[in-house]
């Protein structure tokens, strides 16, 4: 068996420069794709439930969020507290327990965002 039978590219022009942190190249680094949005001033909220890997459980999930995380933190903490159940913040989107869409278009249209779903 050669050293070429086994051997890895240690430098690779096709890719260029690699990002310390996250191992992508840096042209299109995933860290910096992980800033934080700007909350603009019309906001469009989707709701759906979802069940699916849940053990039968039902979510209602709030997407279509900006991805920043003091918004998203505050607007959770507003919307567990007006529906009186638990929840998280997901990847640019907040679960809260229970089916829950009717009460959460109510009080997503008070905040005044529009809401679809």
């Amino acid at each position: 068996m050669s050293n070429r039978d086994n051997a890895r590219p240690v430098y690779s022009t096709e890719a260029g420069r690699i990002c310390p942190r996250c191992g992508w190249p840096e042209h299109n680094c995933q860290c910096s794709r992980k800033a934080e949005e700007p909350v603009p001033s019309r906001i469009v909220a989707k709701l759906r439930m979802e069940k699916k890997g849940r053990g039968g459980k039902t979510v209602t999930v709030v997407d279509g969020l900006p991805r920043n995380a003091a918004f998203l933190k505050a607007l959770s903490q507003d919307l567990k507290r007006a529906c009186g159940t638990g929840g998280t913040v997901i990847d640019g989107g907040i679960e809260l327990h229970g089916d829950l869409r009717d009460r959460l278009r109510d009080v997503l249209a008070q905040k005044g965002y529009v809401v679809k779903g």
